[in-house]
């Protein structure tokens, strides 16, 4: 059986890897999941992944928010080829690959912990295997908003400049100094 995983790229747990492991796997809320994700978005039992010929197979378990391969929403159960992406509603992302040994992956298996901490089994692939560029859009997070800090500087020397002033004229009214600065004033003859 090959070995492969989901990396969470969007959700509650960005980087987590979760490693494929059994014939068959229940993703949803629900602790008692083969992976268990705990976010208001999923259902307890959202999907299920088959292991069928060598492949893995996935499908909506009629899930509220659905089940998405590659930005299509699942009507069938669809088969998973390394690079796919899976999203789970509109919030949760999970990349389908398979196993490369990383000694600093965060692991949501112990069993998989174990399994790492043997020398790693590289997989062999073809030496012209080139991979095909997809069809579909591949995954980018939100681009970052960042904010201009233009409007703060000058809000706050707005702010600066009105308290100079008051502080001003507080100054020269308990010092009486009203006619010194202000001689245009009636009565400062």
């Amino acid at each position: 059986m090959s070995q492969f995983q989901f990396v969470m790229r969007s959700g509650p747990t960005p980087g987590v890897t979760f490693p494929l492991e059994g014939d068959q796997l229940i993703i949803g809320r629900d602790a008692s999941n083969g992976i268990a994700i705990n976010d208001p978005e999923i259902s307890r039992k959202h999907s299920k992944l088959s292991f069928q010929g060598g492949k893995y197979v996935i499908e909506d378990l009629g899930s509220t928010n659905g089940t998405f391969v590659n930005g299509q929403r699942l009507a069938g159960p669809a088969v998973l080829k390394p690079g796919d992406v899976v999203s789970l509603g509109e919030q949760i992302v999970l990349m389908y690959d398979i196993i490369s040994y990383d000694p600093g992956a965060t692991i949501a298996s112990p069993r998989a912990a174990r399994m790492l901490q043997q020398p790693p089994v590289q997989p062999v692939t073809p030496a012209a295997h080139v991979p095909q560029p997809s069809a579909t859009p591949s995954y980018s997070p939100p681009p970052v908003k960042k904010t201009n800090p233009m409007p703060f500087i000058i809000g706050g020397g707005v702010l600066l400049f009105i308290c100079l002033c008051i502080a001003f004229f507080v100054w020269v009214d308990a010092t009486y100094r009203w006619c010194v600065f202000f001689p245009f004033i009636s009565g400062c003859n």
